[in-house]
């Protein structure tokens, strides 16, 4: 994924969407390739030999580490109208040491993709071995960082440690394949990628790239194999597209990223940026036109924006992100990529989640929210609702999968343009209408006149601001015949003897709808307004105004009956179709089963809503999250509930008190105990950080510490001479840097934090005391907080820049020409992780964490009692513990966050940072004088929602007066009544379980 702000710039310069002269950008008569059930033209992806356009968004279930909750996730993904999902593997994630690998718990691949096959979702499979991905290292583990040979080429070292990697991860994507592994295990998987955004393009990473395409293969991965480009280059095309300018691979599909469409300012304001680029059809030819880099195979977006990441120091745009790249956005941009013969797009993000723990590279702080359609907190965002509708088309119109430019339109306004495509097959027409260029927001009314398959049309229209219109035309729904309709297609179902179909508008626009019939049918409004008139051409017309829901019946005339519900917008989005199943009113429906006659719905609400179905006749009675639902039929044949679904109950949260506390820098005291500590020597120097001559190698990766704060002490003679001690460090962003001398503070350095590319190391001086000039032995403690290594984006091997201590030396007084000798020693979190069930993003280096002290068991009786928000700090470390007790009522899905401080606004006005640990685990990292971030999203399962939960809290401060913590409190973040079943994830919860 593309991840500088730079990229994001050039992305804005992409060719707005003015011209509507299709260009022959796609092979249409390109050969079908099979590789199973799987395959595809130039035109779309096939399973089992029907065209399929791939709806998609992104997960990571490492950024949720409550398993549970990945079901959630997932069923609100296929909820909100995607039919697949796309999923990053973290290489680093289950590898703390090379050769060990761990597929257990929250690693738990076998049972995601077991989880995505029940939810009825197609899967698409990101292994990496590089995904970038926001994540330290980009994914690569840590002790990658140790090899000399450079990563993401053929070097031998290099590919030995990701076929290791790969082995592992391709046996189980193999067994969830959709077609099999030749075991007897099927599941869903229909896409594979074998590298991401790899830009470079020399002889060794063509090597490279045969190299993954042949071990996928070797593997057992029957799936067509892709890519994804940084951005539309033309980069590894497969090898008969034969465009020039392109780089040719050896994968099967060619598949690129792309996150146009502006920013947001810095006070959280949203841009409108660029108009939607074309990126196929309708857009330039040659390499930069997007499915023209590879005119054999579809147009493949394995990345789109769905949102964008956030970075320490800014001022907070999660909110604005998700306004954004919300409604209407994805009307004009989605669609814009749909019609200019995008069939598979996947959106980044459909569900970020959190960072926890080590997770992050430098560029981004705990909350990974992206201003998806599902929040961080697992809510559903109104842009999910837009989502809906537009997956609800998809899924209702298959003969969008597979279209081709149909000739340019009559439109009367110079204000609007129109991209005009229909099925080959059918002569289905997809019409999409945007402003031109499409970011324009003035308030047009207008005509299109066109040639459609029943004849020749004109269509009245308006847009009003920022939209854009999704319209189809001839073409067969049910039993029905749509000639055009103005309104938007949601979805349409069968049901027994008759048809059901939901379209919607904007509030108070009119509409109209064209039916073709052999003879004229019987109109009957039973609610709302609508006016019809049949002419001899066999055209019933429709017109209204999108105000509430509006029900007509239409029966007769050679066809089946049908009842046509008109919505606006609003009431478009309260609707849900799960198989021939249409229900209206909660806030989310997870599933429709029909058993002996009981349909047994499950779903959220936010409040008391109500509840209308409709559902075949062989439907008796329903449940609702299994309890039986009085209800009544009306007169659409539907059946509503007597009563209102239940709302959830407000609970109370309580107040965080009983704080202990307890130094946490005893490695910073002169006759702190080191002896089993490494020493600092000479070994093998792999950094691309370069470092003073005659030094020794200081860096932690080097010593096997990857994750976390990594602690240095060092031993010289004091001498008078002695001024300054000069450091170069490396801690990724916003990372830190604390140094005593003899157990004293003498001063600490901060790395600032910013894009595009942050600033990840250091080299701060500081003044040594007059101690330091005293005869005898002196200790240097050095602490340095590693927040996450660099990605190698650029295949640079920048994920290899120095962590931990470059270089150490203490400078003379002017004039005074001396060295003074440093023995050095270096102690943190090593790779043989002291908690594996939690694993490596858990536990960093601090002393408290090698007791324990993070966890729900520990003893801190004899620990001082504390007050919250404290006067003062400690200088270093210190460890705050209380515990808390739960009692979110039954049948509530809540999300309950741990907040720090005044959250109005996005920093302190003093300075200090705490590690947060929840139950054990290390749920982020709270920098108060930097942010954003002050409140922290826990998920159940972490949280104990209806019980004890233990809180450990370590704050590193300077000392100095008022940066101390503030108050800490729990928030509620939001409050359904519904939700899934969710387990406490079983982990240790005592010192003595993890020795």
């Amino acid at each position: 994924m593309i991840r500088t702000a730079l990229l994001a710039a050039s992305a804005l310069l992409a060719l707005p969407a003015t011209a509507q002269e299709a260009r022959q950008t796609a092979n249409f008569n390109a050969p079908v390739k099979s590789f199973g059930r799987v395959s595809y033209d130039a035109r779309s992806l096939m399973i089992d030999g029907k065209r399929l356009v791939v709806w998609s968004s992104e997960m990571h279930a490492f950024r949720l580490p409550s398993p549970d909750l990945w079901r959630d996730v997932l069923q609100k993904m296929k909820a909100s109208g995607f039919n697949t999902v796309a999923l990053y593997f973290d290489w680093g994630f289950h590898s703390p040491k090379k050769g060990v690998y761990d597929f257990s718990g929250i690693r738990d691949i076998d049972r995601l993709l077991t989880m995505a096959e029940e939810e009825g979702l197609w899967v698409m499979t990101r292994a990496g071995p590089y995904v970038n991905a926001e994540l330290t290292r980009g994914g690569f583990p840590g002790w990658l960082v140790n090899q000399r040979g450079r990563a993401r080429t053929d070097d031998p070292e290099y590919l030995a440690a990701s076929d290791e990697w790969l082995t592992r991860i391709n046996a189980i994507i193999a067994r969830h394949q959709i077609n099999g592994d030749g075991k007897g295990n099927r599941g869903t998987v229909i896409l594979h990628q074998i590298e991401n955004e790899l830009a470079l393009t020399t002889p060794a990473q063509r090597r490279y790239m045969d190299h993954l395409y042949a071990k996928a293969r070797a593997d057992g991965i029957t799936v067509p194999i892709f890519h994804n480009d940084q951005g539309r280059n033309g980069y590894w095309v497969p090898e008969d597209s034969k465009v020039e300018k392109t780089v040719p691979g050896p994968n099967d599909m060619y598949a690129f990223d792309g996150y146009p469409g502006g920013t947001c300012t810095v006070t959280g304001q949203p841009t409108r940026g660029s108009a939607a680029p074309d990126w196929g059809y309708y857009g330039p030819g040659g390499a930069k036109g997007g499915a023209s880099a590879s005119p054999n195979t579809p147009g493949f977006l394995a990345e789109f924006g769905g949102g964008w990441f956030d970075y320490w120091g800014s001022n907070g745009g999660y909110e604005c992100n998700a306004i954004q790249r919300g409604k209407r956005f994805q009307r004009v941009f989605y669609g814009t990529n749909l019609a200019n013969g995008i069939q598979i797009q996947s959106f980044y993000m459909g569900f970020g989640g959190t960072s926890w723990g080590w997770l992050p590279a430098p560029v981004v702080f705990t909350s990974y929210d992206y201003g998806s359609a599902l929040s961080e907190a697992r809510e559903v965002r109104p842009k999910a609702e837009e989502l809906k509708q537009l997956g609800g088309l998809i899924a209702a119109v298959p003969d969008l999968a597979g279209m081709i430019p149909a000739g340019k339109p009559e439109i009367s306004s110079d204000r609007i343009q129109v991209y005009h495509n229909k099925s080959p097959e059918t002569d289905a027409r997809f019409l999409l209408v945007t402003h031109k260029p499409s970011n324009g927001q003035t308030s047009d009314r207008f005509t299109v006149t066109a040639d459609l398959p029943d004849g020749r049309y004109t269509l009245p229209l308006q847009l009003d601001g920022f939209d854009a219109k999704w319209l189809v035309a001839g073409v067969n729904l049910g039993g029905q015949r749509l000639v055009y309709s103005t309104s938007e297609l949601q979805t349409i179902l069968k049901q027994d003897n008759r048809d059901v179909a939901l379209i919607y508008g904007r509030t108070g626009e009119a509409g109209e709808t064209v039916l073709r019939y052999a003879s004229e049918p019987k109109v009957t409004v039973l609610e709302g307004g609508a006016t019809s008139a049949f002419d001899t051409k066999g055209d019933l017309k429709l017109r209204y105004a999108h105000r509430g829901l509006t029900r007509v019946r239409i029966s007769g005339g050679g066809r089946p009956d049908l009842l046509l519900l008109i919505g606006d917008e609003a009431e478009g989005a309260k609707f849900w179709r799960t198989d021939d199943v249409l229900v209206r009113g909660p806030a989310l429906i997870r599933s429709a089963k029909v058993t002996n006659g009981v349909l047994a719905l499950t779903g959220d609400t936010r409040e008391a809503s109500p509840l209308e179905i409709w559902a075949p006749s062989s439907v008796r009675s329903a449940t609702w999250n299994g309890t039986k639902v009085a209800t009544t039929r009306t007169h659409s044949g539907s059946v509503t509930a007597t009563a209102p679904l239940a709302a959830p109950v407000d609970f109370a949260l309580p107040a965080l008190t009983d704080w202990r506390v307890a130094g946490g820098s005893p490695e910073a005291a002169p006759d702190y105990n080191d002896r089993d500590w490494a020493k600092i020597d000479n070994r093998a120097y792999a950094s691309i950080t370069a470092r003073a001559d005659g030094q020794p190698n200081m860096l932690m990766d080097a010593y096997g510490f990857h994750e976390g704060d990594v602690w240095y002490r060092g031993r010289f003679t004091g001498t008078p001479d002695a001024e300054r001690l000069k450091l170069h460090y490396g801690a990724g962003g916003a990372g830190l840097v604390q140094v005593f001398l003899d157990g004293k503070l003498i001063g600490q350095d901060e790395i600032p934090a910013g894009l595009p590319r942050p600033i990840t190391t250091g080299a701060p001086g500081f003044t040594l005391p007059d101690a330091a000039r005293a005869p005898g032995e002196h200790v240097l403690s050095v602490m340095v907080r590693n927040n996450g290594h660099n990605w190698d984006l650029d295949a640079d091997d920048f994920h290899k820049e120095a962590r931990g201590l470059v270089s150490a030396s203490i400078e003379p007084v002017a004039g005074a020409s001396f060295a003074v000798p440093i023995a050095w020693k270096i102690n943190g979190r090593s790779e043989d992780l002291f908690d594996p069930v939690r694993g490596v993003p858990n536990n960093g280096g601090l002393d408290g964490e090698r007791r324990g002290w993070y966890l729900p068991g520990f003893n801190d009786r004899g620990w001082k009692t504390a007050t919250v928000p404290a006067a003062r700090a400690a200088q270093g470390t210190s460890w705050y513990r209380t515990s808390v007790d739960l009692a979110v009522p039954k049948g509530q899905d809540a999300t309950i966050g741990l907040a720090f401080g005044d959250t109005t606004k996005p920093r302190s006005p003093v300075a200090y940072r705490v590690l947060i640990f929840v139950n054990g685990w290390n749920m982020g990292q709270f920098i108060a004088h930097v942010g954003p971030q002050r409140v922290f999203p826990i998920p159940e399962g972490i949280l104990n929602h209806r019980g004890r939960n233990s809180i450990a809290l370590a704050v590193t401060s300077d000392g100095a007066p008022g940066n101390a913590l503030e108050e800490v409190k729990l928030v509620t973040l939001r409050n359904v009544k519904g939700g899934l079943p969710v387990r406490m994830v079983a982990a240790p919860t005592t010192p003595e379980q993890l020795k």
